[in-house]
């Protein structure tokens, strides 16, 4: 029998403790602290994320009646009072959780590199979107919305390749979504896929002198004329293939250059959609199967939504909110990391519940996840939502 480290613990190792600490260098985050450090806060957030618990008094009572294992979980303090954990949330500054993902993202997507996404494409694939998260006025009132709401707004960019949130951005609900282009840093020879919501040719003419391809769901008032139209195979749902010169009054301006327009029907939904696009290269074909795509940002978003703690909140200022958020994003992309080190069949979710109900044995965790993976495929058949699955819906 294995009698070595928790799970816990055997999770928490495959962090790079070399970027955590850099992390907390760069803002100091451990100036004046002298026994509950910034390592503790985020084990202690990160063993909430995994356990589901809803609130600091929860947290509090389930690390009491585990004490004697604290040690083992890699904490320094024999006990973590809810109070002391909630002025860690409140002034420990939140960026150090933000950078320490952003260094587990980077682990994670070339971990994630080969998955298949069904098209004959090596480009890099990302979708952009954004959602948010609705919070009471009277307890938030740092992230005011509307007149009776505050939210916060989660932009998030996410790579179709294992599903891995390359780029995430955090602000109030009353940041448009299209605003986000102007801090995005194009990369060249990706695509991005986007809804309406980011139809602004002047941003879009910025990635295409970048070199980056996009495909956007156009606006029905979009003024255009037709210059040239394409052979197009319609047997898979493509009604034309043009290339078209944009005649706006001020649209002409923002994009100089030709687009090419795509129009395709969905046979099972009988809805229209008219796509542009920067790229004449690909198939028609190809590019209504890339904005298809674009629904794998949804399902992440309810994913998290329903699996991570990033609607209840443990603390009311704008620092705790952004840290709660970015340590569940973390522990997401480390759970990720984990699948992909270990070569766990299971999905995303499955693994999640297991963690959650075990994290205080001491059983290896390669074989916690492994030895009756055949079982745990059959169970995550009922889940609702699978971001590891090829993608179904529209």
């Amino acid at each position: 029998m294995y009698t070595g480290k928790l799970v816990f613990s055997q999770i928490m190792d495959h962090l790079p403790m070399h970027s955590f600490r850099r992390c907390v260098a760069r803002y100091q985050g451990e100036r004046y602290v002298k026994r509950f450090g910034c390592l503790d806060q985020y084990l202690v957030m990160a063993f909430a994320q995994l356990t589901y618990r809803e609130s600091l008094r929860g947290i509090e009572v389930c690390l009491r009646a585990h004490q004697s294992k604290l040690y083992h979980m890699g904490l320094r303090s024999q006990s973590v009072a809810r109070n002391t954990l909630s002025k860690a949330n409140e002034h420990r500054d939140w960026r150090i959780y933000a950078d320490f993902a952003q260094s587990l993202i980077r682990i994670a997507r070339p971990l994630h590199a080969d998955e298949e996404l069904g098209l004959d494409l090596d480009n890099t694939i990302y979708a952009l979107d954004a959602s948010t998260i609705d919070l009471c006025l009277s307890v938030f009132p740092w992230a005011h919305f509307r007149s009776t709401k505050s939210a916060v707004k989660l932009h998030t960019l996410l790579d179709l390749r294992g599903n891995i949130p390359s780029f995430i951005h955090i602000s109030d609900g009353k940041l448009h979504d299209v605003n986000i282009l102007d801090i995005l840093l194009p990369e060249p020879g990706a695509f991005y896929i986007m809804d309406r919501g980011y139809v602004d040719f002047e941003r879009l003419f910025t990635l295409h002198m970048a070199g980056s391809f996009f495909v956007i769901r156009a606006k029905s008032n979009t003024q255009y004329r037709r210059r040239h139209s394409h052979p197009a195979d319609k047997s898979g749902g493509v009604r034309c293939d043009q290339t078209i010169v944009l005649t706006g009054v001020h649209t002409a301006t923002d994009y100089p250059q030709p687009l090419r327009r795509i129009k395709y029907h969905h046979a099972q939904t009988g809805k229209t959609f008219n796509f542009l696009t920067n790229n004449f290269a690909v198939p028609a074909q190809t590019v209504a199967d890339l904005y298809r795509y674009r629904w794998q940002v949804e399902l992440f978003f309810k994913w998290i939504k329903q699996h991570l703690r990033i609607k209840s909140f443990f603390g009311t200022s704008e620092n705790a909110v952004k840290t709660q958020i970015w340590i569940a994003i973390s522990v997401y992309v480390l759970v990720a990391i984990l699948k992909k080190r270990l070569d766990f069949k299971a999905d995303l979710y499955t693994i999640f519940q297991v963690l959650s109900l075990t994290l205080f044995e001491k059983t290896l965790l390669k074989q916690l996840l492994s030895e009756n993976d055949s079982i745990m495929q059959d169970v995550g058949r009922y889940k609702q939502l699978s971001l590891f699955d090829n993608l179904t819906g529209q």
